[in-house]
């Protein structure tokens, strides 16, 4: 764990001290958009242009925020036309590091040891953390954008021109906008960085807090899913693919390594059987490395785990029936 300083990295964990005690992710730095046509986005600059075999994606199999975008990737049928990297799963005191002699690990654009290395290619003298995902634009040879909601939102609609993408398969239609935004505001705060709220606080106050906020969206995601089967109208969108990428940790991680401990998922009714409803769409259940996810958490982390053992359990089982069908499609 650590981050760049002035293009120099510094082995340094999060610190809360100045926040009193509090967990605040820092917000990302590349906000490039890729566009049909090149032409600017909401953020950054315009010129990246949605072409075939331009862009690389570094991912981690452990991060949520990474693996929401190796899921749009794969429904979306990008695979051939988006090359990917994944870093190894231990992120000690080095960041996410790149094995150059195992080919799952290695990164397939320029042999670097360490995703930092990427960064600074980029940015010479950039400062923050080292970030995945990341997209990589092979033209210009820079960071295209680090920001997993905005990366999704490219993959979704951007590339839907090339061949064998799967330009009808819309996770944000417009109708339905509105309303996946308010379910994102109010999940992304309380449920994907709620859990690191949880875990990285460092005073009782600040962990109870996050606690209380988290379980709250839980029970109100549980008690919506008992009406419909996806989070917003009849289909699923990226507001299901964003919970998705928290649910699929939270027993095997966030309950007992982030204290998220007042109940499983497996123990929501509702949300459990959700949470296999999307595991079993073709395709998900490629992106899901139950172990990379153990063993990132429990052996990088070694503020919150100091021992670095792995948990074996718990017993998961994603593949048994969902029933969530009754609700039609």
């Amino acid at each position: 764990m650590g981050l760049l300083v002035d293009g120099k990295w510094q082995d340094k964990w999060y610190d809360t001290a100045k926040t009193g005690g509090k967990f605040e992710r820092e917000a990302a730095r590349f906000r490039n958009w890729v566009t049909a046509d090149g032409s600017p986005g909401p953020s950054g600059d315009g010129g990246f242009k949605a072409e075939s075999g331009r862009y690389h994606l570094y991912v981690s199999m452990a991060c949520p925020w990474a693996h929401r975008t190796l899921i749009f990737r794969k429904l979306k049928g990008l695979e051939k036309h988006i090359s990917v990297s994944v870093v190894h799963p231990d992120m000690v005191e080095n960041g996410w590091e790149f094995r150059p002699d195992d080919d799952q690990h290695k990164d397939h654009l320029y042999n670097f040891r360490f995703m930092h290395e990427v960064y600074t290619k980029a940015a010479p003298d950039y400062t923050g953390r080292v970030t995945v995902p990341t997209l990589w634009d092979k033209e210009r040879e820079t960071i295209a954008s680090n920001e997993s909601a905005e990366i999704i939102r490219m993959f979704n609609s951007a590339f839907n021109g090339l061949e064998g993408v799967d330009a009808e398969l819309d996770f944000y239609p417009e109708s339905l906008r509105p309303e996946i935004d308010e379910v994102n505001e109010r999940v992304y705060h309380t449920v994907n960085n709620g859990v690191y709220k949880a875990g990285f606080a460092t005073a009782q106050d600040k962990y109870e807090e996050a606690y209380r906020a988290l379980f709250e969206s839980l029970d109100w995601l549980e008690e919506r899913l008992s009406r419909q089967r996806y989070l917003v109208g009849e289909q699923l969108t990226e507001a299901d693919w964003r919970l998705f990428t928290t649910l699929i940790r939270f027993d095997a991680v966030y309950y007992s390594h982030f204290k998220c401990n007042r109940q499983p998922i497996r123990e929501f009714p509702n949300l459990s059987g959700y949470l296999r409803d999307l595991y079993q769409v073709p395709g998900v259940a490629e992106t899901v490395d139950i172990g990379q996810i153990k063993q990132h958490y429990y052996v990088s982390q070694r503020t919150i785990n100091p021992t670095q053992i792995v948990p074996v359990g718990p017993a998961l089982d994603f593949d048994a029936p969902h029933g969530r069908d009754k609700f039609g499609e």
